[in-house]
Parts: C-alpha cells; sequence; structure tokens
C-alpha cells in the first residue's frame, strides 16, 4: 500500500457483532477515509483504542485497553516521535500516512485519538492549532440540545474572530473546532476555553454546565474545555467508535444531502451505511503556509445563527457576550473581526 508492504490477518474477524462488521470492512474504511482523516492527525501523537476481540455485545461487551506507547513489532517505515511523561519517556505513532492508517486498523485499533497541538519538524511539540469544546449532553439531555449550544459557542468565538466547525463525535455529543494561528500556549487556550464555559454557564444555567460533576449534569449540556489542555486528546475526526454499532466521529453532511429532521442531520454517521466517503464531503481546507496547514474538519453548519434555537439572546449583553467583548486573549488576536473590534 503506498510502496509499504503490510500483513494482513484475520479478515474475516467480526469486530462489530451487531452489524457483522469484519476487520477488513475496517481497514477498507480507513483505507478510503483517509485523504480526509490523514489531515487531520498528521504530526500529532496518535493515542489508539484497541478492542482486540471485537466490541462485543450490550450483554458481554468486549475488553478494550487504551495504547500510548508504539507498539514493539511496528514496522520500520511508521513515522515516531517521543514524549517525556512523569513516569517516562513514550513513543507514539504519528498517521502521517495511509499505510500507517490501515496497519493501525489490523491491529483492532478503532477508535483514533490526538491532542490540539502538532510535532514540529524537529519533532518538538508546537503550540495548538485549534481549540475544541466537547459538548456532553447529560441525563435527561440530547444532541438537539448539544446542537443549540454549540450556537451559542459559534457566536462567542465569532465575535473572537474565529470560525467553528461541528463534528458530531460519534457518540452522545458535538465536537466543536476553531483553527488558531499557534501563537498561544496550550495553558492559555485552555483558560480562554474555561472562561467561555463558565460565562455560558452564567447566562444559561438551565441548559449549561462546565463542571464535570455528574450530579451536576442532569438535563444539562456540558461544555469540556478541559480536551485543550496539552496532556489531553480528543477523538480524531473521522475515526471510528468502538460502540455497539460502527459510528464515526464526522461533520455533519453538506446542505445537498441535508435530511429534513434536525436529529438525523446531527447524528453520528455508521460506516456501513452512510459513512463518510472521500467523493461525499468537500476537501478540507488547507490553512496559514507557515506551518503544518491547519484543517478545519468540515465547514460551519450546526447551530447557524439562523438555525439553532436562540442563538441571539434579545437581553442585555450577558457574560458571555461581554468575554467576546473584553480583550481579545492571545489565541485570537491576530485574527480579530470587524465586528468585534466595533464592541471593544
Amino acid at each position: 500500500m503506498d510502496g509499504r508492504r503490510l500483513k494482513l490477518s484475520n479478515l474475516d474477524k467480526v469486530l462489530y457483532p451487531t452489524t457483522g462488521t469484519t476487520k477488513g470492512e475496517v481497514i477498507d474504511y480507513y483505507r478510503r477515509i483517509a485523504p480526509l482523516l490523514v489531515p487531520q492527525a498528521a504530526q500529532r501523537p496518535a493515542t489508539r483504542k484497541r478492542w482486540v476481540d471485537g466490541v462485543g455485545t450490550a450483554d458481554k461487551p468486549g475488553k478494550v485497553f487504551f495504547r500510548k506507547d508504539l507498539e514493539d513489532h511496528a514496522p520500520d517505515w511508521v513515522p515516531r516521535a517521543d514524549i517525556e511523561h512523569s513516569d517516562g519517556v513514550s513513543t507514539y505513532p504519528l498517521i502521517d500516512e495511509t499505510a500507517v492508517l490501515a496497519w493501525l486498523a489490523q491491529l483492532a485499533a478503532l477508535e483514533i485519538h490526538t491532542p490540539q497541538w502538532r510535532f514540529t519538524a524537529d519533532l518538538e511539540p508546537d503550540n495548538p492549532d485549534r481549540l475544541v469544546l466537547d459538548l456532553d449532553p447529560g441525563e435527561g439531555a440530547d444532541l438537539i440540545d448539544c446542537a443549540r449550544v454549540a450556537g451559542w459557542c459559534r457566536e462567542i468565538l465569532t465575535d473572537m474572530g474565529l470560525e467553528t466547525y461541528p463534528v458530531t463525535s460519534g457518540s452522545k455529543g458535538i465536537h466543536l473546532y476553531a483553527p488558531l494561528d499557534g501563537d498561544s500556549t496550550a495553558d492559555e487556550i485552555a483558560t480562554v476555553a474555561h472562561q467561555l464555559a463558565r460565562a455560558l454557564e452564567e447566562d444559561h444555567p438551565d441548559h449549561v454546565v462546565s463542571d464535570m460533576k455528574k450530579s451536576l449534569r442532569r438535563g444539562k449540556v456540558l461544555v469540556d474545555w478541559s480536551q485543550n489542555n496539552g496532556h489531553k486528546t480528543t477523538i480524531c475526526p473521522y475515526s471510528l467508535r468502538g460502540r455497539l454499532e460502527p459510528t464515526v466521529a464526522a461533520p455533519p453532511p453538506g446542505p445537498g444531502r441535508r435530511s429534513r429532521t434536525p436529529s438525523s442531520v446531527i447524528s453520528g454517521w455508521t460506516r456501513s451505511s452512510s459513512g463518510p466517503r472521500p467523493a461525499r464531503i468537500r476537501s478540507l481546507r488547507s490553512g496559514s503556509p507557515r506551518r503544518r496547514a491547519v484543517h478545519p474538519p468540515c465547514r460551519p453548519g450546526i447551530a447557524s445563527r439562523s438555525t439553532a434555537p436562540s442563538a441571539t439572546p434579545r437581553r442585555p449583553p450577558s457574560r458571555s457576550r461581554r468575554l467576546a467583548r473584553g480583550p481579545t486573549p492571545p489565541t485570537t488576536r491576530r485574527r480579530r473581526s470587524r465586528r468585534a473590534r466595533r464592541c471593544s
């Protein structure tokens, strides 16, 4: 594959018993989706969740484990980089080409998780090139509630001069991405994201929570800002999920394929039915030429101001609005919008 030699085995092994999806189909999916996934994962250390014997069933879930270090039997051609942790140095694979994806799928690494930063050309950790907000519905809330909160988040980030790109998590919620110029540290970005989450919680206390305590989340959407921490990871856009069915963390369909029901527009796609294919999804945009390109995972579309319920509060400026109007954080200084400048 692409000049690399891979040894594949047990292609008929069922990894998703509910749908009968086999390892061969998983490998084929990752081979076909590579033109979209690789730009998202390139030069990022990849943590994998592996289901060696499959995801199992609702009554008997399969065993799963996280894998950080590169497998000892990894081919020499797999690119890699080291990260020093408190307990020692770990060597991570870099998903810079299709063959690496296919090799990981052979190992039943169904999920790919990556941080918000990339390695530099010298294989040193760089500043993050994106901000992410993980919108996770608590008990009694759903994806529609996540879409409403995504609209509020998007409005604030737009006033900060940032574009936003939604990705269904493939599980229960929505990930909202905003590409950055790479000038700010992970700590600075996490601080801004935390302020945004707390501001939204104050403005919409019946709908939003910024604290991860499960006792506070019933009927609300958690705005998880913590994944901007340089030590944390998020499911990579276009990765499969290790659920009962092979759902995908993917952007919603484009306007031409949008369903009539909001819930189906924002629900995670399944690989076996309407899974994202390169021919069906618009090519990813390139970012700043001064570093490795920033690739937004999709077009803005979910919970837009024209469609999201209560996306524009009709009342005096709230704390979240004042956050957008206040001093521009270093994360967004270069990309401040005209609207934000007029509000200062």
